[in-house]
């Protein structure tokens, strides 16, 4: 058999292929963000802690609760909770010497939206 006998022949289509994915491209500044959040949940650890907090369900965590999980110590697990909090995915606050974190919504669902645009209509990249 010839290599031209083995070529799959091309069929002429009238229409797209597909439907984009998003409306538009992202900004630069949209990327970064993106960039961004993804990188600090590339880490095992800060997954791992973010999907902690995240099984509360909407509610809160103690860091304690947090620390506990782990076979790390407590710098250590406040070290990847800043990363997660500077990268605006989880938010706290300080009550006596304990501190809450909780999930921020609209930032996994600008990461959601983006892994899955269908879901959602495209506003990443403003």
């Amino acid at each position: 058999m010839s290599k031209q006998e083995r070529m799959l022949p091309v069929i002429a289509s009238t229409s797209e292929c597909c439907e984009p994915m998003v409306s538009e491209a992202l900004s630069p500044q949209g990327a970064a963000e993106l960039a961004r959040a993804f990188k600090v949940l590339g880490d095992p650890v800060r997954l791992r802690v973010l999907s902690l907090i995240a099984a509360r369900g909407g509610g809160e965590v103690c860091v304690c609760e947090i620390t506990e999980a782990f076979d790390l110590t407590g710098p250590t697990i406040s070290y990847h909770l800043r990363q997660l909090r500077e990268a605006g995915l989880v938010d706290c606050e300080r009550r006596g010497t304990w501190v809450y974190y909780w999930i921020v919504p609209a930032k996994l669902a600008g990461l959601s939206q983006f892994l899955d645009p269908s879901e959602v209509p495209a506003e990443v990249g403003g």
